[in-house]
């Protein structure tokens, strides 16, 4: 699997740091500590600049001549490149309200809203040319699932130099024993922000502690409700069926197409709906007495078999997949709402006799 981490040529480093762990196929810098964001920035290589520059075409006149004598003449109208100012390479074309967003604020946006509260910088990179950075940040303390299944709380944030997308930043519940990150947002509440490129250093700031809100709130719903899922068993049968609801494809729920139309889906999908299930029954952390035969088990199913054992093209599509509201972000809410409605209603929510 590739990993597109940005590798630069100037320093023959990576950009890339992680504490403790080695990730995306050993690339990158390995420190023993959480550093501050300043180190952070710096072990990530992520100390580089954006800016918008001119940009122009050449005028038709010239456009057949000799290559080494060509001039460009005229002025692209309201539209940039941004380019990195340590290595010129251009990383995409914005318009003139864009605004960009150097790495440095990018930190400095987490640094805001914890305020000596105890945040860690645990990851941080750069894909690509440099054009998209991400940062995940551990917060203090735990979900608590059971007295002994501890789901650590983080920030995620990952914005662009490119004009592709939005800054987003989100809370990301991940549990410790399979660094399963659990896709939750309660009662149709988002657990991210997306925050323009035209906003504000003002609006960004009062942003950033919107998203420690959400947080705080999704933390303690979340403990209340996972604790409540472990306390609610569920037959082999019903984890089954609740794995092929949440993987369905489509817009529609699988229980709402007709029994030949079930019969005919991809085989790829079937396999997948097998490869979860098997995780659901055999994987060491399905075992626990937290898992094992649980809906919270029923729930870590689906999560964990797009964290710990789908295949991905390349480390950016498994970050798109799980945390930018790819696929796998896509299933676990299904699974989410499906747990949810399994707690209220039994089999039922489940469409099963």
């Amino acid at each position: 699997m590739a990993h597109n981490i940005n590798f630069n040529e100037q320093t023959g480093k990576h950009s890339f740091f992680s504490v403790n762990q080695i990730a995306w196929h050993g690339l990158g810098q390995i420190v023993s500590e959480y550093p501050t964001s300043t180190e952070a920035i710096q072990f990530a290589g992520l100390d580089y600049r954006v800016e918008k520059r001119r940009l122009f075409t050449f005028d038709s006149r010239n456009s057949f001549g000799n290559a080494d004598t060509i001039q460009p003449s005229i002025e692209v109208p309201s539209y940039f490149a941004t380019v990195r100012t340590d290595n010129d390479a251009i990383l995409g074309v914005v318009g003139k309200d864009y605004q960009v967003v150097q790495n440095t604020d990018a930190f400095s946006f987490f640094d805001s809203i914890v305020e000596g509260e105890g945040i860690r910088y645990e990851t941080a990179g750069a894909l690509g040319k440099g054009e998209r950075i991400f940062i995940t940040a551990k917060l203090p303390n735990y979900i608590r699932v059971g007295g002994e299944d501890l789901v650590e709380k983080y920030l995620f944030l990952t914005t662009s130099h490119d004009g592709f997308g939005a800054i987003t930043a989100a809370f990301t519940p991940v549990r410790i024993v399979c660094a399963n990150t659990l896709n939750a947002a309660m009662h149709n509440h988002t657990n991210s922000i997306k925050i323009r490129h035209t906003a504000n250093a003002k609006e960004r700031l009062q942003q950033a502690h919107r998203l420690m809100g959400i947080s705080n709130k999704l933390s303690t719903e979340l403990e209340e409700l996972f604790n409540q899922w472990v306390k609610i068993p569920i037959t082999d049968t019903e984890v089954k069926r609740l794995i092929q609801l949440a993987l369905a494809p489509g817009k529609e729920s699988l229980h709402h197409l007709a029994a030949d139309k079930r019969e005919a889906l991809s085989k790829q999908f079937q396999n997948t709906c097998e490869a979860a299930f098997a995780c659901a029954l055999s994987n060491s952390t399905q075992q626990m007495e937290t898992t094992r035969g649980t809906l919270f088990g029923a729930y870590n199913a689906v999560t964990g078999y797009y964290q710990n054992v789908r295949n991905y093209k390349d480390g950016e599509a498994k970050l798109k997949s799980i945390v930018l509201g790819g696929t796998a972000q896509q299933r676990g809410t299904k699974a989410f709402r499906l747990c949810t409605e399994f707690m209220r209603l039994g089999r039922s929510a489940l469409h099963l006799n």
